[in-house]
């Protein structure tokens, strides 16, 4: 059975979208990856920030983003105030300051609801592999392409690689739960 390694690649990438889903996720501090998810019209092009501009950390709450051209300065503060994020960007002419206000309780409980939110899509996402890989061992075993025995094999198989990445899942979850919790 050498399908196994492309249903678990396929379980793999969808971990690591969560990692990255959650890494947009402020917890506190100011981490340029909350600025990934807003595109920017750039000459009538959505363009992520990072690609118009250069981001710096200059203090744990606080982001500074310099345009490399002054001209797309309103719309990176338009494309901020649009999105989700909740900052209002302090504008001087030349670049902007996002300040991170320290998390209220209430602020840390709908940012636990949205963990939650895409710990649960995730594993969605890989029943949906674990579903798929089984029809297709259920059709190789109708045509008589695998016997009954590598059929009940395979889906024991792709069941435990199915319960070892829901456990993932759940342990990436789980610290940036505490990550929210603890701050």
């Amino acid at each position: 059975m050498s399908d196994y390694p492309e249903y678990e690649n396929k379980m793999k990438k969808t971990c690591e979208a969560l990692s990255a889903q959650y890494a947009t996720i402020r917890a506190g501090r100011a981490n340029a990856a909350v600025l990934d998810q807003i595109q920017v019209d750039y000459y009538g092009v959505p363009t992520p920030i990072n690609q118009v501009a250069s981001i710096a950390t200059p203090d744990p709450r606080s982001l500074l983003i310099q345009p490399w051209d002054a001209s797309v300065l309103k719309a990176i503060e338009k494309a901020i105030l649009a999105s989700d994020l909740g900052i209002n960007p302090q504008n001087d002419g030349r670049m902007l300051r996002l300040v991170f206000p320290p998390l209220t309780e209430e602020r840390r409980k709908d940012l636990v609801k949205q963990t939650k939110k895409y710990a649960e899509e995730a594993k969605v996402a890989i029943r949906n592999i674990r579903r798929d890989a089984i029809e297709k061992f259920k059709k190789q075993q109708k045509a008589s392409e695998i016997t009954e025995d590598d059929y009940k094999i395979a889906e024991k198989d792709i069941q435990k690689l199915t319960d070892d990445y829901i456990k993932e899942i759940d342990n990436i979850s789980a610290k940036k739960e505490k990550e929210l919790t603890e701050i």
